[in-house]
């Protein structure tokens, strides 16, 4: 692009302003930027004016009348810009754009009219005819970038009525020829965005760099800074981020500056710049895909890891002894890069992954690949040693602190952990040996990981890898973890996705709210209410959540069958269709069971280990069926235990079938082809209750998984996570964010976090209150936390894990009236009862079963 472009013949080495016809009267002159007039653009519905691509309409008492060229002048317009918008609206066609330009110093104000494709240097010769300001005086600025010459307005993305800014620079000429080999840089770098077929562009752009630092003076402090403004002025850096086949050239000048300023800003910024070019022409094919193959080699990447590798093991020896420690930019950093090289080498290697270290003295066939991994676990060593002793130092502050309050004294250094921790895992993969000593480290310090996970895990994390081993993690850290593949729950009402629902038609109703429903819809949040009630909020919503659970896993809708030994535990039910719309319900129920995870709800209902290991793509054994099935297990037991000599006498007189009893008929199912006829025996046992296992709970209820498993996915914020939610989690794991704690509630838990209003803790309200719960049956007391809460099942960690602290408060209503409640609030309402057995007597009734919901209030 040459809009900064010169012509040293004509030009003194400083212009004014007024030079330029009519523009400006002010005699102004500045070695910066001077805004010249802002510009505004939107929708024109007048139909074309005149030949030229672009009409300038120009009014002004002052200036002369333009020019009898191409532009179309219209009736004088009002000086105000926003007049001049409110005023010609009206008279414009659709097609087109307008812009109104207003001069600054006079207030004068000219309107241009351009269509979408035409160019931006069209606009500039425009904006020349109309103020006489040469073309390469001209900047125009939107979203604080340059518009190049050979972007249309379409490119630009410009919307209507989005503000530009017209700049003129007055620049010294003293360094003419570096404005010249920018805009020559950029033009080109254009013109291969809009895909163009630019010959030798590799070649020419990077001339330019070259000659760029030919001309940048080495040793002249005051002229050197200015030649550095002028790349940085002309959005040279943005233009050399725009397209992939740059990266060879910024690493030619990733290269130069680093001979010149090595740790500077710029030097920084542009290693920066490399690292996202290399990230985004995809690192999993690292230095191979064709528009870098040949132009950046594994010995152009292995400095840049080495330096950062260096600064990130000075700053983790800082934090050890708390005076530093990494900076998130340089972890981005070292995380490209090494991507980058650890890519390129298992895009040569990865069949003899792990490798020695000595692998290139064994084998010379491939020699510039034995130095890089050697470099490579050279840096992973280092490191390596340095989180180790990190992490020793996370533990003697959480020691010393004593406290949850200073748990956290250097997180802007510990926050850096886990994403080094990470790079150093992908290291370990590649050596025999690295990766046990890599995941022992981590189980030496499970507590302190931990504690670094539940702080700083974020949900745009990359936090896989922290799921491979699951013994360095605990309860509260997976759960977590598993929490982050959810959206972020909102609290904006405006987003929520309405619900209102007929108690009598909970199921039905609450199957069209949710399963109907957009999968997006649903990522915000929910809103409920049910008819007729006024109670609305989190509380309705928990109380919602049980019960339609509760109706969802109720054997009589066929949908899931309880297992024999533990009513708690659930699986498809083989026989669901029965229904037609079955399996739209398993769908409908994985939605409902993933959203109550979202919103951390205990429903009071947990999965057999056959439905778990199958949500989570497992295989299904022997061992898996005990709960599911006691007496199929019992048989499978007893089948493979049994003496060889006996089972081969065919005594058992089993064949390779099973039967099937369904709607009250039978059925006899072969086991594979030919079952009939083939005899169990000693020989092939094993495979008979493999495959027996196999029909029964995977077979029969497959398309049942499939659907739950489709649903669940719906709602996790990348639904092709919907294995790894369930692999990340043992199933107790799973057990105790559904169902909750299983402990008998603890009366002195709830009492301590119990708070008072209008009442004190020793007055006789409160002491009976307490004495009345000590006195109830544990059902009783689920009733009355589930009145009170919406919750019938606490957390796992018991009222501590609550979202805050519950409250009893003093009402004003008559003794005759019933306790009520304030469930999103966790608030017990009742008046001061004039004896223990009034008091008995109210909470007697709010704690029967068919009584214990629809008493709260919002």
């Amino acid at each position: 692009m040459n809009s900064h472009g010169y012509d040293h013949h004509r030009l003194s080495s400083k212009r004014k302003f007024d030079d330029y016809a009519f523009a400006f009267d002010d005699d102004q002159e500045d070695d910066g930027e001077v805004t010249l007039v802002p510009v505004r653009m939107r929708k024109n519905d007048l139909t074309h004016q005149g030949a030229h691509p672009i009409t300038a309409v120009h009014h002004s008492s002052k200036s002369p009348a333009p020019s009898s060229s191409s532009a179309s002048v219209v009736d004088s317009l009002p000086s105000s810009s926003s007049d001049v918008a409110s005023s010609s609206s009206a008279a414009c066609s659709s097609s087109r754009l307008q812009f109104f330009v207003r001069m600054i110093s006079e207030g004068k104000t000219i309107v241009v009219q351009a269509n979408p494709e035409d160019t931006v240097k069209s606009l500039h010769q425009r904006i020349q005819v109309m103020t006489g300001i040469p073309v390469i005086e001209q900047r125009l600025i939107y979203g604080g970038k340059q518009l190049q010459w050979e972007q249309s307005l379409a490119d630009c993305a410009i919307q209507n009525d989005a503000g530009l800014q017209l700049v003129g620079r007055m620049r010294s000429t003293d360094h003419p020829q570096t404005w010249q080999v920018m805009d020559d840089m950029i033009s080109l770098i254009c013109r291969l965005c809009r895909g163009e077929v630019v010959p030798s562009s590799t070649k020419r752009i990077k001339d330019c760099l070259i000659n760029f630092f030919t001309i940048t003076p080495e040793d002249n402090n005051d002229s050197a800074p200015a030649h550095l403004q002028i790349f940085m002025a002309s959005s040279a850096p943005a233009a050399l981020h725009l397209h992939s086949y740059c990266a060879p050239i910024v690493l030619e000048f990733c290269k130069l500056l680093r001979k010149f300023v090595d740790e500077d800003n710029l030097y920084e910024s542009c290693r920066g710049a490399l690292g996202v070019l290399l990230e985004s022409v995809g690192t999993s094919r690292g230095l191979m895909l064709p528009e870098i193959k040949g132009l950046i080699a594994l010995e152009d990447i292995i400095p840049f890891v080495n330096e950062l590798a260096g600064k990130l093991s000075r700053d983790l020896e800082s934090s050890v002894h708390s005076s530093g420690g990494p900076m998130s930019s340089d972890v981005r950093d070292f995380t490209v890069f090494l991507n980058s090289l650890r890519s390129t080498i298992l895009e040569r290697v990865g069949y003899r992954i792990p490798i020695s270290v000595e692998w290139q003295k064994e084998d010379l066939s491939n020699p510039p690949y034995g130095e890089a991994m050697e470099f490579l676990h050279a840096v992973y060593s280092d490191l390596l040693a340095k989180m180790e002793r990190c992490l020793i130092r996370v533990g003697e502050s959480l020691a010393a602190s004593g406290s949850s309050e200073g748990e956290f004294l250097h997180t802007e250094w510990w926050s850096q952990y886990l994403a080094i921790l990470k790079e150093l895992n992908g290291i370990s993969k590649l050596y025999p040996g690295a990766e046990e000593q890599f995941w022992m480290i981590l189980r030496n310090s499970k507590s302190l990981l931990c504690a670094l996970i539940i702080r700083f895990a974020k949900r745009n994390d990359d936090n896989l890898w922290l799921l491979e081993h699951k013994d360095v993690t605990d309860f509260e850290s997976r759960r977590h973890l598993a929490m982050m593949m959810f959206p972020e729950v909102k609290e904006d009402y405006e987003e929520l996705h309405e619900m209102l629902i007929d108690r009598s038609q909970l199921l039905s109703e609450s199957f069209e709210y949710i399963a109907r429903a957009d999968p997006e819809s649903l990522h915000a949040g929910l809103f409920m209410e049910f008819k007729n009630e006024e109670a609305t909020g989190p509380g309705v919503l928990r109380e919602w959540f049980f019960l339609v659970c509760q109706a969802i896993f109720n054997p009589e809708n066929a949908l899931f069958v309880p297992c024999p030994n533990d009513y708690r535990r659930f699986f498809p039910n083989p026989a669901s269709r029965v229904d037609p719309l079955h399996l739209e319900y398993f769908r409908f129920a994985g939605r409902v069971i993933a959203l109550a995870l979202m919103h951390k709800v205990q429903v009071g209902v947990v999965f057999d280990r056959v439905f778990f290991r199958q949500l989570a793509g497992m295989q299904i054994s022997v061992e898996d069926i005990r709960e599911a099935d006691p007496c199929l297990y019992s048989s499978c037991k007893q089948i493979l235990e049994m003496d060889a000599d006996f089972i081969d006498l065919d005594a058992l007189g089993l064949t390779f079938v099973r039967e099937v009893e369904e709607l009250g008929s039978r059925r006899v199912v072969e086991l594979c082809d030919g079952g009939k006829n083939l005899v169990v025996n000693s020989k092939n046992r094993q495979e008979y209750v493999n495959l027996l296992i196999q029909d029964c709970f995977v077979t029969s209820i497959s398309k049942q998984v499939d659907k739950f498993s489709q649903g669940f996915g719906h709602i996790l914020s990348n639904s092709s996570l919907q294995k790894f939610f369930f692999q990340s989690l043992e199933l107790e794991d799973l057990d105790w964010m559904l169902y909750g704690s299983e402990s008998p509630i603890c009366i002195e838990d709830w009492k301590a976090h119990t708070e008072y209003n209008g009442y004190t803790e020793n007055d006789p309200q409160i002491t009976w209150f307490w004495e009345i719960i000590s006195e109830m049956s544990a059902e009783q007391r689920k009733v009355l936390l589930f009145f009170w809460t919406s919750l019938k099942h606490l957390p796992v960690e018991g009222f501590r894990g609550l979202a805050s602290q519950l409250y009893v408060y003093k009402s004003s209503e008559l003794h005759e009236r019933l306790p009520s409640s304030h469930t999103c609030f966790y608030r017990l309402c009742f008046p001061p009862y004039p004896s223990r057995a009034e008091l008995q007597k109210r909470l007697h009734v709010i704690t029967q079963e068919h009584v214990g919901c629809s008493f709260g209030n919002w």
